[in-house]
């Protein structure tokens, strides 16, 4: 029986290919060309994603990603990124990275802008981070706009240059909303595992067994490749499908914890609260700014 994981894997597949030509000419098109034909804009695109999958690419921009609607998953080298709706994502220019949504209802508003080497730190560094009330507002102001913002464009490019500047000063704590992709294949079949049983109690033992390690081995395998204890790991995902479900608005959150394997409310609550910096249910009460 297809898992709700694999599902929307296939799902994602199924759009893909059912798209027209000039549709995934129009993707790469403005992926791979529009983004940096002038070194100098500050160049806006605002989308429903639908299901569509960005293949890899970079940028010679930095790239501002907000998000509304449900979570995006933005891979890069040997990481997944897991933004959620209502934060924003900063990618530093030259930085290889594919972008697919969990959701058709996946609204993106992007802003890529020119990044001297002087630059703040900021800007050469990736991150995801909550989205202020000042930089809503100023992102409101672009909504309606696309392509190219140049200096000589009085009314807009003041806005997009001050919101740049901005987001160095207000931005100073990065949410960790990152998993490492695992490179030893036992580690990609017990990845998989959990994906597909998270709402299972299930035993540290028992994975061990699953691959044929023992639990010491295993615990040191889980280290040595991807750089994360098992158990922040298990939180993270656990945590990061609790978000895909309060984004599809279908479940009480007792039904949420329950679905990705908590047994407690409480704990589960306090858990998400470590982890995003507010309650499960302060983060299902959020607007969407730009329903």
């Amino acid at each position: 029986m297809a898992t709700i994981h694999n599902i929307q894997k296939c799902q994602i597949l199924i759009h893909f290919r059912h798209a027209t030509f000039s549709q995934i000419m129009h993707q790469s098109k403005y992926y791979l060309t529009e983004v940096d034909k002038e070194t100098d804009s500050i160049y806006c695109h605002h989308s429903l994603m639908g299901e569509v999958f960005i293949q890899e690419h970079e940028h010679s921009k930095g790239q501002f990603i907000y998000t509304e609607g449900g979570m995006v998953h933005i891979k890069t080298k040997d990481k997944i990124h897991y933004l959620p709706a209502r934060h924003y994502m900063w990618i530093p220019p030259k930085m290889m990275h594919s972008i697919y949504p969990s959701s058709p209802k996946v609204l993106m508003r992007n802003l890529y802008f020119p990044v001297e080497i002087t630059d703040d730190k900021f800007y050469h560094t990736l991150g995801i981070y909550h989205v202020s009330d000042m930089l809503l507002q100023l992102l409101l102001f672009t909504k309606k706009w696309k392509g190219d913002i140049r200096i000589d464009n009085e009314s807009q490019y003041p806005i997009v240059n001050a919101f740049k500047v901005l987001l160095s000063q207000i931005s100073q704590n990065p949410l960790s909303l990152t998993l490492p992709k695992p490179k030893d294949a036992r580690l990609q079949k017990l990845e998989e595992y959990l994906q597909d049983n998270l709402e299972e109690a299930i035993m540290f033992s028992d994975l061990a067994k699953e691959i044929g390690l023992s639990e010491r081995s295993l615990h040191r395998l889980f280290k040595s490749d991807m750089n994360i204890s098992f158990i922040r790991y298990y939180t993270l995902l656990r945590i990061f499908k609790a978000i895909e479900y309060l984004n599809e608005e279908k479940y009480t959150i007792s039904e949420i914890a329950f679905m990705v394997g908590y047994s407690s409310v409480p704990t589960f609550s306090n858990t998400f609260y470590k982890i995003l910096g507010k309650r499960p249910s302060d983060y299902s009460k959020g607007d969407q700014i730009f329903k």
